[in-house]
């Protein structure tokens, strides 16, 4: 037997190799504490005799480089090494496994110790002293202070010369009050220095700061809380999860009430990782008061590259201080210091590190704080509150965007809600109707009749200046570079009493609460010269809605109804803005917080770090069984009857066939199943299971209503969906309800991975006999009747037959059904708590119909994933099965291998799944990632043997989202580093045609997203403002959005060429979908992504190429779909289905949006992909507007969707990209257009 080779490889994080530049001595200290450091060079000056001593930061041995480097120069020429490992070996693997073996290898003592206090024996086994010794020195440290390390630095001579060891490490205080002056001090120091009655901000941070130059951004705060009114408490801790720590936290907030706490300790004391145990949060116990808690970041960094670049914080500083911090519920504040060099120490050879603050970020924290501070302090009587909603596209057929949200509705929850908890609330609509009556009364973002239109507020164009006036020179250059003066905004109205005019806002007032729609990004203003500006800055009106919310109104809270406004995608940093960052200069240091749905950790967590947003999340809407209905309906009913006769009367059989293929060819079923027409036999299997699969599709049974939980049949049914998939390890109450019925009937089959149209030959039991009238003859037969069974018990009609599905219902009574019904009111309560100024917990975030139920209950404050650990072994899975199923389509399909496939990479997709795309692209490529098994960390990757794969390599390109660029540049160094690894195999051609391809061309980008600091593909202005004429124009404005480049070295470097090039050479376009809480026609992202690139390939290559979108809402069960077939599914089963057209129809004006949305992204795939067909358009002119009751709700409820739709199908038949069937669908479509 031959073992085959895997290729090892590391991740380039674009660090380039550092020589430390040191020379040998007697001991070498490395760490990554910059305070340890500085505590160990201060010992060593003030020490008589010292030893000499090479103090070396961790963070300038993290190159394999710079370790070789090192090693060869000074530490194994030393006497003694010393390395404090900060997580263990899996953070800095190369370096301990080479000084480990080169030091052994040149008699060089060795001591890798933990960078905390907690034992680990993978670092004592590497190394070389004793135990006693290793303690010892470990103890030294893990104390601090000055004493404990010039005894360190003793105690590190004796081992070396021999002689007395000095005592024993002095445990030091682990916990107490520091104050500016005073230094460790005590509750009364700080009291002295309070105003009475001022709210209490405990300023929570690490110990280890008191040991070397860490005060500054400390002391820094301290004085702006006080500047502010408020009453710092700054309290130095070992760390949260010590039990000395927590038990001085507890003492100091039972003596001193928090109103507000800023915490500067980085990681989480929860787990990300379902399943893991931890201690208690200390932060939220009872002593705490409920007080909201803010990360404020203490940046590893250096000012200058936060200053000049726009990622804002480092992927460590991401991971350590931002995204585990979210675990706990801190919301993001800002980073307030970075990294800086104090001084170089000649003895020590090392440049010792100091924080040092900047002051205006310092000063936006202190006024955060106060605000929340205030907003607490303030009776609900007396809070002033503002509602925003959302409006893209800007139609006014589209007002109150909300994903899944009927946001009309739940905003009048909200305001009842309000009311009922003391806000002064007055002359609020009833019902969301009259909320959209209102709001279109005045004006809107719908530019053309706006000045016609009464009602709204009005900001004076002096009020704007004074508001202005505030912004940096910077910020107002580049408006007015853009947009001109003030004066020029088309939304000024001009005055007719010489006052210079006003901004008309669209704003409805109700006492203290007011309800605004957010203005447009402006693209809708000078849409031809905007549309190719990734990086647009918002126009003067955008500005005058905040400045009025602001100082106007004087809102002490903004909440941002749904998923998702604009705000937070404004240009600017990353996360760790500045004051020159677009959203921070709209909001200020405002509360804010975010109704948003669940299953979009990424997009909810761009508002978190942009925009610093208390996520308040909300159920998905009900998901149910498409079922069947009209011709559908009445086609499974012929096909039924034609294997009923089949064998038994072969004239009724051919009548049947003709039949069939007659209704069929007229409905476009043959198209979207794919007849071949040369077997009608195989045409009519097809059929069968086609026509299965369409029932048993999951769809949504109208929208979620923030603070409503579903009743009746939508709770039913989304309690079934819940439990159709597998949780956790899938068995016991954890088992898919399905799969347990069908294990207790003993029917020996899988129902949730199964050829539906296959005969049935299993058995009968009468429990199922009874459910589903007509035929039972297949498997999808079969399916249908264990849906029906559980529909029956879930409504206690019907007890379960057996044990397995005995163990899922009692988990369904006990805990499903309860915490869907808990949904509605938690939503509110969590909304009500955040706008009382405190803290809202957290939660996971995720698809619940995905395996998922740990997300809800909902409303909580959700958080995402730990970046570090993505993709996750069970992506892995996933996306090594998806590939190799992707392959074998395209081989079968297309008759030959895939050697080069374009693949859109989402930020929200690959938290919400833990990396399937990543892993599904490295599985293309042939590559694996390897992981930490101790902390699940992503550590590097191996490069799988030709022999594994028994298929050519595929030479991948990533098109990322904007998100993904800024949430995950360890995944982007980690997938360019293995592109890179594959481009240098020596293989031939035919099995690694990227590695051909870099010889001959030379570049290796296959990275490629958004220009830094914007977002988006760009097809949506052009889409939305009819601003093309061919798919050419469509194809540019990809171009021009994508074209940047990114890499372990790369941070957004324009290539245009280089994308190009990748883009000439794709044979195949992927993208992927992760769950059915949405679909296809659901969201401009999938057309904007995935359309965008098909017309780009089309027009450099002048041919199309193959798209595939794939299901992988089971994770066990991916499924290889074909773009046509995707969208033909989804129009049949959704969009002209009765049942989802009913379900929006109880939502009344979002409902018609629904429908106006559905039609616009049908539209927009027509354009960049030709992939909808002309029966596609005839099913939903004919359920839309042929059909009067729902033409005629669309009219009564939203009357300008109507005429949208009307526009949008009108410009579809202009444009060539559908020629009606029936000779009246122009007639209706134009008496629409007027209605």
């Amino acid at each position: 037997m031959h073992l085959l080779a895997a290729t090892p490889g590391s991740i380039d994080d674009g660090l380039e190799p550092v020589d430390p530049g040191q020379t040998p001595a007697d001991v070498v200290v490395i760490s990554a504490a910059d305070t340890e450091l500085a505590a160990l060079s201060a010992a060593r000056a003030e020490m008589d005799a010292p030893p000499s001593l090479r103090l070396t930061s961790l963070h300038y041995l993290r190159h394999p480089m710079s370790v070789d480097m090192h090693l060869d120069a000074c530490a194994t020429r030393s006497k003694l090494v010393i390395a404090r490992v900060l997580g263990g070996v899996g953070y800095w693997k190369y370096g301990a496994e080479q000084y480990a073996a080169r030091c052994v290898e040149a008699g060089v003592k060795l001591a890798l110790l933990p960078g905390d206090d907690k034992p680990d024996a993978e670092l004592r086994g590497l190394s070389t002293v004793g135990d006693a010794d290793y303690d010892a020195l470990w103890s030294y440290l893990v104390e601090g202070g000055p004493q404990n390390a010039a005894n360190f630095l003793a105690y590190a001579r004796a081992m070396l010369e021999g002689g007395e060891r000095p005592a024993a490490a002095s445990p030091l205080l682990r916990a107490g009050v520091y104050w500016p002056g005073a230094g460790v001090a005590d509750l009364s120091a700080a009291k002295a220095a309070w105003r009475e009655g001022a709210p209490v901000v405990p300023l929570i941070f690490y110990r280890a700061l008191l040991e070397g130059a860490g005060l500054n951004p400390i002391n820094r705060l301290v004085k702006s809380l006080l500047r502010a009114g408020m009453a710092p408490l700054p309290v130095f801790v070992a760390s949260l999860k010590d039990p000395v720590s927590v038990a001085t936290l507890e003492h100091l907030f039972d003596a001193a009430p928090p109103a507000v706490i800023l915490n500067c300790t980085a990681f989480a004391v929860g787990s990300p990782h379902d399943g893991d145990d931890g201690p208690d949060n200390p932060l939220t116990m009872q002593a705490a008061n409920g007080a909201p808690v803010f990360q404020v970041v203490l940046a590893g960094s250096g000012e200058e590259a936060w200053a000049t670049g726009l990622s804002g914080l480092s992927a460590r500083d991401i991971a350590m201080n931002v995204a585990l911090p979210e675990v706990d519920g801190r919301v993001l504040s800002r980073a307030v210091s970075f990294k800086g060099e104090a001084f170089f120490d000649e003895a020590t050879q090392c440049p010792i590190a100091a924080y040092r603050a900047q002051g205006d970020r310092v000063e936006f924290v202190a006024e955060l704080a106060k605000n929340w501070a205030e907003l607490r302090a303030t009776e609900e009587g007396a809070r002033r509150v503002a509602l925003v909603l959302a409006n893209y596209p800007n139609k006014d057929g589209r007002l109150a965007n909300g994903v899944g949200l009927d946001t009309p509705a739940g905003t009048v929850h909200v305001l009842s809600l309000l009311k009922e908890g003391g806000y002064r609330v007055s002359g609020a609509p009833t019902d969301s109707d009259a909320l959209m009556q209102a709001v279109m009364a005045g004006p809107t973002n719908w530019l053309t009749d706006r000045a016609e239109r009464q009602g709204g507020v009005r900001l004076s164009l002096a009020d704007y200046r004074a508001g202005y006036a505030e912004l940096s020179w910077d910020l107002r250059e580049a408006m007015e570079s853009r947009w001109g003066a003030p004066e020029d905004d088309p939304f000024l109205v001009p005055d007719t009493d010489g006052t210079g005019g006003a901004f008309a806002l669209s704003v409805l007032e109700f006492g203290n609460v007011v309800v605004g729609m957010q203005p447009a990004r402006g693209y809708n203003i000078d849409p031809t010269d905007s549309y190719h500006s990734p990086d647009l800055v918002p126009p003067h009106n955008y500005l005058a809605f905040y400045i009025w919310l602001r100082r106007s109104f004087g809102a002490q809270a903004v909440v941002h109804m749904g998923k998702h406004g604009n705000l937070e995608w404004l240009p600017g940093k990353a996360l760790a803005l500045s004051r020159d960052c677009w959203p921070e200069a709209v909001l200020g240091p405002m509360p804010h917080l975010y109704p948003f749905i669940v299953n979009d950790p990424g997009e909810g967590t761009q508002a978190k770090r942009r925009a610093q947003a208390v996520i308040i999340d909300h159920l998905t809407p009900p998901l149910t069984r498409a079922e069947t209905y009209g011709p559908l309906r009445d086609l499974e009913a012929l096909v039924d009857e034609y294997y009923e006769a089949a064998g038994v009367d072969p004239r009724r059989i051919d009548h049947l066939r003709r039949e069939i293929l007659s209704l069929s060819a007229a409905t476009g079923l043959d198209k979207d199943v794919g007849f071949g027409g040369e077997d009608e036999a195989t045409d009519l299997a097809k059929l069968d299971a086609y026509l299965c699969e369409l029932k048993e599709a999951q769809i949504r049974d109208g929208l979620h209503v923030f603070g409503v939980s579903p009743g009746g049949r939508q709770e039913r049914d989304l309690a079934i969906a819940l439990l159709r998939v597998p949780r956790g390890q899938g068995k016991g109450r954890d088992a898919s309800i399905i799969r347990a019925l069908a294990d207790d009937l003993g029917l020996g089959f899988d129902p949730l991975d199964c050829d539906m149209a296959a005969p049935w030959q299993g058995p009968r039991p009468d429990a199922l006999h009874r459910l589903a009238p007509g035929a039972w003859r297949s498997a999808g037969d079969t399916v249908e009747r264990l849906e029906a069974l559980a529909v029956d018990m879930i409504e206690g009609k019907t007890p379960p037959p057996g044990v397995a599905s005995r163990a899922v219902m009692d988990h369904a009574v006990a805990y499903v059904l309860p915490v869907l019904r808990s949904c509605g009111p938690d939503e509110g309560a969590g909304l009500l708590t955040g706008l009382s100024g405190r803290f809202v917990p957290p939660g996971p975030s995720g698809a619940p119909t995905r395996g998922r139920l740990d997300t809800l209950p909902t409303g909580r404050n959700f958080f995402s994933v730990d970046a570090r650990a993505v993709p996750t072994p069970t992506a892995w899975a996933l996306g090594w099965k998806s590939a190799n199923l992707l392959i074998e389509k395209h081989l079968q399909t297309h008759g030959d291998w895939p050697r080069t496939m374009l693949l859109t990479a989402w930020g929200t997709a690959n938290m919400r799944t833990g990396g399937d795309d990543i892993a599904q692209a490295m599985a293309l490529m042939g590559v694996k990632p390897r992981w930490d098994s101790a902390n699940r960390r992503v550590t590097g990757f191996e490069v799988l043997p030709e022999g594994v794969l028994a298929r050519p390599r595929v030479d991948v390109t990533l098109r990322i989202s904007g998100f993904f660029r800024d949430a995950f540049p360890q995944l982007i160094a980690l997938f360019d580093s293995a592109a890179r690894a594959v481009m240098e195999m020596d293989e031939p051609e035919d099995i690694n045609p990227a590695a051909a391809r870099a010889r001959i061309e030379g570049a290796r980008a296959r990275i490629y997203g958004a220009k830094p600091g914007a977002y988006g593909a760009g097809l949506q202005a052009m889409i939305d403002e009819r601003l093309w004429n061919d798919k050419a124009d469509l194809a540019e404005a990809y171009l021009t959005w994508g074209s940047y480049a990114y890499g372990a070295k790369d941070e957004g470097r324009p290539d245009r060429e280089g994308f190009e090039t990748r883009l000439r050479q794709t044979e195949a376009i992927v993208q992927n979908q992760d769950n059915r809480e949405h679909d296809i026609l659901d969201s401009d992202d999938y057309y904007q992504f995935e359309g965008g690139a098909a017309a780009a390939v089309e027009t450099l290559q002048g041919r199309g190429r193959p798209i595939w979108h794939n299901d992988h809402s089971r994770p066990e069960r991916p499924v290889i779909r074909s773009l046509e077939d995707e969208i033909g599914r989804v129009v049949r089963s959704r969009v002209v289905n009765p049942k989802w057209i009913e379900g929006v129809k109880r939502h009344g004006y979002k409902g018609a949006f629904e429908i106006a949305a559905t039609v616009d992204y049908l539209f927009a795939f027509a354009a960049t992909t030709g992939a909808v067909r002309d029966h596609h358009f005839d099913l939903v002119e004919a359920a839309f507007l042929q059909d009067d009751d729902t033409r005629d709700f669309i009219a009564e409820h939203n009357a300008p969707a109507l005429r949208e739709i009307a526009e949008r199908l009108e410009e579809a038949i202009e444009r060539g990209l559908w020629v009606p069937r029936s000779n009246t669908a122009r007639a209706r479509i134009a008496a629409a257009r007027v209605s």
